[in-house]
């Protein structure tokens, strides 16, 4: 490596056949007593994975352990996860990206037949190049592919993920004796553009009249509570709480199954409207699809007089920016968003740079 440090990988050769697992363990060059320290320490953890394999191998080899099933059907076992994605009412909207994968894995293998006893690290790596040389973009509603427009970078980081997360659950259900994609790295995603609304902004599209009343509503409350559209449209008048002073809302994140705990300001819960029924939806008739919603916003922005490109989802990011902005921590915004992960929401602090800000604005008068 240019680094000057050592990968380390377990050389197999079995059955006629020889395959490498590489073990994302590296030596380094040894400068210091440490670095010695360190490369013996990484040896060892080597010689344990060795051994550990070994095992395995002699296991699956001479029958000490329950037989594994790698004569499964690849594509059956993977359109059942598909199917089970289509049936499960929280993740429905991530079945597209399951089914849009399964058309990239029927193009890039011909045998309906294949079992999981071929699926290799050289098959999982030739699907991958597959996704990054010859995939073209696939519409799923119009059953067509684009001509000559190649996936993007992010499409080519989901499909690859859900044939990695169909090999891990096979491994995990003992399908397979070992991962063939271990060792195989995914792609770097591409860095999302955040568009947002400035506060100004906000303000001129309040003052501006919009084709569908419902649509901007929706998307100021969307502004003003960071909440996704899928968690909108779902609100009950169940989930709204009055909490002392604030009205709180208690919920499951349709994206990720989550429990939230959302107070809003008063401004949002004056969107809201007259309370109604515990079932009853709190924007019942004002959520069009996403398409009319989308299509209803751009104009209203440029009605506004805003040259940006926004969509439904820009009020979440609206929503973030304007709590850092406003002096919001980090790690209090993460939980307004409902966001597992902190570094997520680090996106949103990279967008707004506080110090690169005070530091251009430390630039003297010299014009």
């Amino acid at each position: 490596m240019p680094t000057g440090n050592v990968s380390l990988y377990l050389d197999i050769y079995r059955n006629g056949r020889r395959e490498y697992e590489y073990l994302k363990l590296y030596l380094v060059p040894e400068v210091t007593k440490e670095d010695k320290k360190k490369n013996a320490d990484t040896l060892k953890y080597a010689e344990a994975i060795k051994a550990k394999r070994i095992v395995e191998l002699m296991n699956g080899e001479f029958g000490f352990k329950s037989e594994y099933k790698t004569n499964t059907l690849f594509f059956d076992y993977y359109s059942a996860m598909c199917e089970k994605r289509f049936n499960n009412p929280n993740s429905k909207g991530n079945w597209g990206n399951w089914n849009s994968c399964l058309h990239h894995l029927h193009i890039y293998e011909k045998r309906n037949n294949i079992t999981f006893a071929e699926i290799t690290p050289e098959w999982v790596q030739g699907f991958k190049d597959y996704l990054e040389n010859r995939a073209i973009a696939w519409i799923s509603d119009k059953r067509e592919r684009v001509k000559d427009q190649q996936l993007s970078r992010n499409s080519r980081v989901s499909y690859f993920a859900k044939l990695k997360a169909c090999l891990n659950q096979a491994f995990d259900e003992r399908i397979i004796p070992t991962n063939p994609c271990r060792g195989i790295e995914n792609f770097k995603a591409e860095e999302a553009n955040r568009m947002y609304l400035t506060v100004d902004e906000l303000k001129k599209l309040v003052d501006t009249p919009c084709e569908y009343s419902g649509v901007k509503t929706t998307f100021l409350f969307s502004c003003l509570t960071g909440l996704r559209r899928s968690d909108i449209a779902k609100l009950t008048w169940g989930e709204v709480h009055q909490q002392g002073k604030f009205t709180r809302l208690i919920f499951k994140q349709k994206k990720t199954g989550g429990q939230e705990y959302l107070d809003i300001n008063p401004q949002a819960a004056e969107l809201m409207g007259q309370r109604g029924k515990p079932e009853d939806f709190v924007f019942c008739d004002y959520i069009p699809s996403i398409d009319c919603a989308n299509k209803s916003i751009q104009a209203w922005v440029l009605r506004a007089g805003i040259d940006k490109k926004i969509t439904f989802h820009c009020g979440r990011h609206t929503f973030a920016v304007m709590m850092l902005d406003l002096g919001a921590d980090i790690y209090t915004v993460s939980k307004l968003l409902g966001h597992r992960m902190l570094n997520t929401t680090q996106i949103y602090a990279k967008v707004l740079d506080k110090s690169k800000q005070e530091a251009v604005s430390k630039i003297p008068d010299i014009i």
